[in-house]
């Protein structure tokens, strides 16, 4: 078997299920776009779309004959919707890259309070509108993996505009995802969830750290004495 017949066809026993070579080396790809990410690399975007494409074919089971018996279309249409918001966000880093090349490709910053009460909204609506849809199409456990598509699309919009708080969002994801997914036989992507809560962590540590450090120091009135 080729390299590239392996990463279509090939299978591996974890935990006695068998589990897609693809989706392996899917998440691997989204592994290493979070900590190019984590660093403000612009090579995050490309590199995390590849993954997308390939973890599409595998929660999509019905159409690409994967070992799973669920169908997880929340999952799957959240690899469509973060291509797209990809390419958004690489064009956004790219041109801030062009702007100032001495500057990493985004700077840190908390969202403004109107831009928190617009994921807040973006959230709770988001959510609701996926539900009767997914659970329309048959999709297993479609309220979490309503909240799984809304939340992760949140969180890469707000890394696209370099918000702190997109790392919160997808430790919230992660925190639906992983009994999700282990419940329905996606181990690897289960196990690549768990990893990506630690790195949330950490990544956000980092950018808080960031934004302290590039925040611009307070202007202080200047006082000039009257003169007698």
């Amino acid at each position: 078997m080729g390299p590239l017949s392996w990463l279509l066809d090939g299978q591996v026993q974890v935990a006695g299920s068998p589990v897609l070579a693809r989706e392996i080396v899917g998440n691997a790809f989204g592994l290493v776009s979070a900590l190019f990410g984590l660093r403000r690399l612009l090579w995050a975007w490309p590199v995390g779309m590849i993954g997308n494409a390939l973890l599409l074919t595998v929660f999509l089971g019905g159409v690409f004959a994967t070992p799973q018996e669920h169908d997880l279309y929340g999952q799957a249409g959240r690899q469509v919707f973060f291509f797209a918001v990809s390419v958004y966000g690489w064009w956004r880093w790219q041109r801030n890259r062009r702007a100032d090349a001495a500057q990493a490709a985004v700077v840190p910053r908390w969202a403004t309070g109107r831009e928190r009460l617009a994921l807040l909204l973006a959230a709770v609506v988001g959510t609701a509108a996926a539900y009767p849809v997914l659970a329309a199409l048959g999709s297993w456990g479609p309220l979490p993996d309503a909240w799984i598509l809304t939340g992760s699309l949140l969180a890469t919009y707000g890394m696209a505009r370099g918000w702190v708080e997109f790392w919160l969002l997808w430790i919230a994801v992660d925190a639906v995802g992983v009994p999700l997914l282990l419940r329905g036989g996606f181990y690897p992507s289960a196990v690549m969830y768990l990893i990506y809560g630690a790195i949330c962590a950490w990544g956000f540590a980092a950018w808080w750290r960031t934004s302290r450090a590039t925040r611009p120091a307070p202007v202080r009135p200047i006082y000039t004495e009257a003169v007698a």
